[in-house]
C-alpha cells in the first residue's frame, strides 16, 4: 500500500479475479448445508410376502432428526409420523384397482419432567430414555398386514406402493408457515414392490 493510499483512507486496489473470488465465497457461504450431512431417509430393508395369512410387509428404515426439527421437539412440539401401504392391482384397461390401504401414526412427544420420549401408537404408548430409542420404535415394522389372503387374485399382478414421512401437516398452524421451504423437515421416502406369486403346492 502507498503512503498516499494510506493518507486518502483507502485500501489497496483489487484485481477484478479478486473481487469476483471474494463474491463466489460469499455465494458458498449462504448456500452451502448448515449441517454436516445431508440429511435423508433410508430403507435398509424391505420385504412384501404372500402367505395364507394375506399380504404382509416388513421394513426397516435409517433417518436421524435434523437439528431444527430436534430443536422443536425439545421445546414441545409434538411430531408426527406415518406409514402408509397401498395395495394396488393391475388393470391394462383402466387405472390400476386400490384393494386396501393400510397406514399407521405415531406422535412422538418429550416430557420434560420425567425427561423422557413418549411414542403414542393409537391407544398405545411407550416411553424412552434416549431419541435413538423411541426412533427406532417408528423405523420398523415386522409382518403387518396389508390384507386378507381372501382379496388376492392369483391371475393378477399386484404391487404395494408404501412411503414413511414426517407428517408436517399436522403441526401448529405458525410453525408450519415459519419452516416453509425449509428441507430439515422433509424427512419421507416411497418404495414399491411387486407382491410375489403364489407359491405353488
Amino acid at each position: 500500500m502507498t503512503m498516499a493510499a494510506l493518507l486518502a483512507g483507502r485500501g489497496p486496489v483489487r484485481p477484478a479475479w479478486w473481487w469476483a473470488g471474494m463474491l463466489l465465497a460469499a455465494l458458498m457461504t449462504l448456500l452451502w448445508p448448515r449441517h454436516g450431512h445431508a440429511e435423508s431417509v433410508e430403507l435398509t430393508t424391505f420385504n412384501v410376502v404372500r402367505s395364507d395369512e394375506g399380504v404382509l410387509l416388513s421394513f426397516t428404515a435409517s433417518f436421524e432428526l435434523p437439528h431444527s426439527v430436534e430443536d422443536a421437539l425439545v421445546r414441545g412440539v409434538p411430531l408426527y409420523f406415518e406409514a402408509e401401504a397401498t395395495l394396488l392391482q393391475s388393470r391394462w384397461y383402466w387405472r390400476d384397482k386400490r384393494v386396501t390401504r393400510a397406514t399407521r401414526n405415531w406422535r412422538l412427544t418429550w416430557q420434560p419432567l420425567t425427561r423422557h420420549y413418549r411414542i403414542n401408537l393409537g391407544s398405545v404408548s411407550q416411553n424412552y430414555d434416549t431419541l435413538p430409542d423411541a426412533l427406532g420404535s417408528i423405523q420398523r415394522a415386522t409382518r403387518w398386514k396389508l390384507a386378507d389372503a381372501s382379496v388376492l387374485e392369483d391371475e393378477t399382478r399386484q404391487y404395494v406402493e408404501f412411503s414413511l414421512r414426517l407428517d408436517t401437516s399436522q403441526l401448529p398452524r405458525p410453525l408450519q408457515i415459519g419452516f416453509g421451504g425449509q428441507a430439515a423437515w422433509d424427512l419421507a421416502l416411497e418404495r414399491t414392490a411387486v407382491v410375489p406369486e403364489p407359491v405353488a403346492r
